[in-house]
């Protein structure tokens, strides 16, 4: 049975600001008009805030190692590969072509500068590397690659190699990699590497290279600490690229520009566009207790429930104050449950229109009692005069 608790909140409203089919007419296009498509999307909630043929199948070029980036940041994570491991290169790797950090067969070096040399030099030797010492071939990373849209839900791409050189099948859009780049900001870590301007590889040797950010905007345009460029003949001028300012992010993402200049002006134009235009509300944080529930066969008593993550709102700044509800749905809950593990759904109402919404868990692991410990728990609730007979 599902448990549903309605609380009231003082909040801002948060408001689609422009729809699809506006989005798509060609006088709407006003933030990136050399574009072949745009999109603008605040971070923690996924708002759209602006796009212009968003869903349109273009080539990615190297925007595509934003999805690289994201596995590898995984498998760092789940302990598959780590920072100070040193990776050899194959002749595969370092045989590939369009921009790379000039790596040689047999070369070792730390997945730490491979990732400096795939976030800020855009290496495609460096990815492929990374991809075949985490998934053993490139063709395997790049199966990872599509299977993680489909855990997204992200359906206007198709991945045919882990580096964004054109190749027949290979497209993605602007809407997928913006939300692509959103996955991977949750990495923060990430953003150490990609705000990098300028640093060195192989320091202290006669192959020593100077790294320089391909994303000049990181040096140039306060906040913009990442994300992706990428150029190739077939796909022009692409850019995804995240800001923050105060307690909000947005990414933005052009594809097909005529040029890296006309691309750089833009999505800055699109960036300044977002933080004149709303702000961020925060409603609950991550560690904000939304429910306690009791369970007879668990460890602890009283189950305290959270949000996975921060539960924020967006406003447009000129609009006012309203009063919006959330509420609290439960899902069937037995113990064992992990810290993680998706107990519920908290909604985000105004006026019954459902705003935002982020699953719940639990705030800490619950263990399952053994019998010795629910006889025990029994005999305290007997004593305690919880049970009478």
């Amino acid at each position: 049975m599902k448990k549903v608790l309605t609380c009231i909140i003082c909040l801002f409203m948060m408001i689609p600001f422009v729809n699809a089919e506006e989005s798509n007419n060609e006088n709407t296009n006003t933030l990136a008009p050399n574009a072949k498509s745009a999109i603008l999307i605040e971070e923690s909630t996924g708002e759209i805030l602006y796009e212009y043929n968003s869903h349109e199948k273009l080539e990615p070029a190297s925007m595509t190692k934003m999805m690289s980036l994201l596995l590898i940041m995984e498998s760092i994570e789940k302990g598959v590969i780590d920072w100070d491991q040193m990776i050899t290169v194959s002749a595969n790797a370092s045989g590939m072509g369009g921009s790379q950090i000039l790596l040689e067969t047999g070369e070792e070096m730390s997945v730490d500068d491979l990732v400096k040399g795939i976030s800020i030099a855009s290496g495609n030797d460096a990815v492929v590397a990374l991809a075949e010492a985490i998934a053993g071939t490139e063709e395997n990373f790049v199966k990872m690659m599509n299977d993680k849209l489909k855990e997204l839900g992200l359906k206007d791409t198709n991945f045919k190699n882990c580096h964004g050189l054109d190749e027949e099948g290979h497209y993605s859009s602007a809407y997928d990699m913006a939300y692509i780049g959103r996955e991977l900001v949750k990495h923060e870590k990430i953003l150490e590497y990609s705000s990098i301007y300028e640093d060195y590889l192989r320091e202290g040797t006669d192959r020593k290279i100077w790294l320089v950010n391909t994303n000049k905007l990181v040096r140039f345009k306060e906040g913009v600490d990442g994300l992706k460029t990428g150029y190739t003949d077939g796909a022009g001028y692409c850019l995804t690229a995240t800001m923050k300012k105060n307690n909000m992010r947005v990414v933005a993402t052009v594809m097909g520009e005529p040029d890296s200049s006309t691309r750089n002006n833009e999505v800055s134009s699109m960036l300044d566009y977002a933080f004149a235009q709303v702000g961020l509300n925060k409603v609950l944080s991550k560690k904000s207790v939304v429910d306690k529930i009791t369970l007879s066969k668990s460890k602890i008593d009283e189950v305290e429930i959270v949000p996975v993550e921060d539960v924020n709102v967006l406003y447009k700044k000129v609009e006012g104050e309203i009063t919006p509800t959330y509420e609290v749905e439960l899902d069937e809950i037995n113990a064992p449950i992990k810290k993680g593990d998706v107990v519920g759904t908290l909604y985000v109402k105004n006026n019954d229109k459902i705003i935002n919404k982020v699953d719940l868990t639990v705030k800490k692991d619950v263990e399952k009692c053994n019998l010795i410990e629910l006889y025990g728990k029994y005999l305290k609730n007997i004593l305690s005069g919880n049970i009478k007979f």
